[in-house]
């Protein structure tokens, strides 16, 4: 078992941005990921397993929700602190931070934002400490970038709410306690439903064959004539606009969440480059190497002044979805670039589980396409700078 060794790069300085508070919160996460992931994720992920004993110390650093009020069992914590625990969990693993940010953007945001005082008390203080975990149905077999196509609906029956249909690539699905599921009422209106694990109809067959977020479990989410007791119904906000709103908090969650796979990957072949003998010298003497190691300094540390002051505005409750998305597709297409260029710099080692670096890149696999596709995004961006629609 190799020891973590990693130094975390700050190129331009930008822990002089931060507060101390910022710094304490992410030193804390830094330094469990290095005692509790780094050890044994390599393991997990060859044997396809999400290490469930890490839950209660994601929740004891802030991992789930950390901005959720601390009345609801949050920590009360701003964006920026958000950021940078999402940063260092997937310093440790993709699949990780998935557990994490769904967790805390897409059920305990949606449940904080569009829930009632009774399902806030009820559900947010044991999803705080993950003693609850939860997971978030939008996508399904034949709806991904278009979720406004789905067909799992409701029928209202009088004393509850009869649920069918599926949902697909569900993070946290085979084991999660309770699911926010999107589905459509019967005028076609979308709404979020708090489905419970125990509930009659109700399933999660687990995804597998997965070659990216090996160590994250993944599933279905099936809805065969399952009772949802009216009160599990979300009612402060409807239509697709709620659904994208959790998505715009953990969108922003994967751009801080990409740069910490970067910085890794980055991390690891600038060490190897000083240890790597070739020729009678270090491969990091020669030019090409130095050039790789410049550019991902580089790109690592635009992304992390692009994500800090995406921070700024969402603190002061002025980021757009369009400015989320223009951080979410550049950070995860640079951490993915990255990972590519260090795996070359390894040779040979660098699809060994000895390093990191072909876990994360495979993990990138996933992230690119997750929560938003590379095109999507840059849709999403071409749309807002033109005013006009590609979409339809």
């Amino acid at each position: 078992m190799k020891p973590d060794l990693f130094q975390a790069p700050d190129y331009y300085n930008l822990d002089d941005l931060l507060s101390e508070e910022h710094k304490l919160v992410r030193d804390s996460a830094r330094a469990w990921v290095k005692k509790e992931v780094s050890p044994i994720i390599e393991e997990y992920a060859q044997r396809a397993e999400f290490p469930k004993q890490i839950i209660k110390g994601l929740g004891e650093i802030g991992g789930f929700g950390p901005y959720i009020p601390v009345e609801y069992g949050g920590a009360g914590l701003d964006q920026i602190s958000y950021g940078l625990i999402m940063q260092e969990i997937e310093r440790g693993d993709s699949g990780v931070r998935s557990t994490s940010s769904v967790q805390s953007s897409l059920v305990m945001y949606p449940i904080w934002k569009y829930g009632n005082e009774e399902q806030r008390q009820k559900y947010l203080p044991k999803l705080a400490t993950g003693e609850f975990i939860g997971c978030f149905g939008l996508t399904e077999p034949d709806h991904g970038s278009n979720p406004g196509g789905m067909v799992t609906n409701f029928k209202d029956m009088g004393d509850h709410y009869l649920l069918n249909g599926a949902k697909m690539w569900i993070s946290n699905a085979p084991f999660a306690d309770i699911a926010v599921v999107w589905a459509k009422n019967e005028e076609g209106r979308i709404h979020g439903l708090i489905v419970e694990r125990g509930m009659e109809g109700f399933s999660t067959p687990e995804t597998h064959n997965k070659w990216s977020l090996r160590a994250s479990a993944t599933g279905e989410l099936i809805f065969d004539n399952v009772k949802v007791p009216k009160e599990n119904l979300l009612p402060n906000k409807s239509g697709l606009g709620a659904p994208l709103g959790c998505l715009d908090s953990a969108r922003y969650g994967i751009a801080w969440g990409a740069i910490g796979a970067a910085m890794d990957c980055y991390d690891t072949a600038l060490r190897y480059s000083k240890e790597r003998i070739q020729f009678g010298k270090p491969i990091g003497q020669f030019q090409l190497q130095q050039k790789k190691l410049a550019e991902m300094i580089t790109e690592i540390t635009k992304a992390q002044l692009l994500t800090w002051r995406l921070g700024v505005l969402r603190n002061e409750n002025r980021a757009t979805s369009a400015q989320i998305s223009m951080a979410k597709r550049n950070n995860v297409d640079m951490a993915i670039n990255i990972a590519r260029e260090a795996r070359q710099m390894l040779g040979g080692m660098g699809i060994t589980g000895e390093y990191s670096i072909m876990r994360h890149s495979m993990n990138l696999e996933s992230v690119i396409t997750y929560e938003g596709t590379h095109d999507i995004h840059l849709l999403i961006t071409g749309m807002d700078v033109t005013g006009l629609n590609a979409f339809k």
